[in-house]
């Protein structure tokens, strides 16, 4: 069972205590430390054949996927085409701040966040996703409702949510109430290896089980649906992942 938030942010304090002189040694290893962050289990990323995911190996504006905290819980993980070395501070929905690192990986350019949108937990499936990262310059209606084109954004066609990856996914257009989670990486120079080691900002994974339940069962074979990843999770391409990708 995985721990309570109470007990996560006791953890994430000793944590942070205990890391410091690691961070001050080597800042981009451990993007996990940020302000309101939940940790959960570490958990190495692997490649489609199970072994060491080299982040030197990542594609640019590849759309990956992988599976954190939970073996149903999907997120999306970017090498962008630019370095993303500025933090950024953004508000859940309820109106609570919290802090976002920016990029880590070899070139500060690598960023994951949880593929469930923030509007209607439109999600991938082995099926079709109608939420992805769109390299591409794409039109979308902003937040003041004029039509804007931008390349580089993740795009939930569902109901029209647009987040921006290079600033912790904030909401650029469409009916979002907030940010994607943000999937906190750690990354070691030394093995060019990425681990997920929580989650920063509102996670959705209480109401994206009560509502999608029957169906993940019956996607991933397994009434576990709610069971940690444990050791390793495995990065695939969201195309290879999904049947079909719709794009609007």
């Amino acid at each position: 069972m995985p721990k309570t938030p109470r007990q996560d942010r006791r953890h994430f304090v000793k944590l942070c205590a205990s890391s410091a002189a690691a961070v001050v040694a080597s800042p981009e290893g451990l993007a996990g430390l940020i302000s309101e962050g939940i940790l959960y289990q570490r958990v190495q990323l692997l490649d489609e054949h199970g072994n060491t995911l080299a982040a030197s190996s990542l594609a640019t504006n590849e759309n990956y996927l992988f599976f954190y905290p939970f073996v149903a819980t999907p997120c999306f993980l970017i090498r962008l085409d630019r370095p993303v070395i500025g933090s950024a501070t953004l508000r859940t929905e309820n109106g609570r701040p919290y802090h976002w690192p920016g990029g880590t990986g070899p070139d500060r350019s690598i960023v994951s966040f949880s593929a469930i949108c923030a509007h209607k937990m439109s999600h991938p499936s082995s099926q079709v996703s109608f939420i992805n990262y769109r390299p591409e310059e794409v039109q979308f209606a902003g937040s003041d409702q004029r039509f804007q084109r931008r390349a580089g954004v993740i795009y939930c066609c569902s109901e029209g949510s647009v987040y921006d990856p290079a600033q912790g996914a904030r909401v650029l257009g469409g009916p979002a109430p907030q940010p994607l989670a943000a999937i906190l990486l750690e990354y070691e120079p030394a093995s060019d290896a990425l681990f997920a080691v929580g989650v920063a900002g509102q996670p959705m994974f209480g109401r994206y089980f009560e509502q999608f339940w029957h169906r993940l069962q019956l996607e991933f074979r397994t009434e576990a649906i709610r069971q940690p990843v444990e050791g390793g999770s495995r990065v695939t391409p969201l195309s290879s992942y999904c049947n079909k990708q719709v794009l609007c």
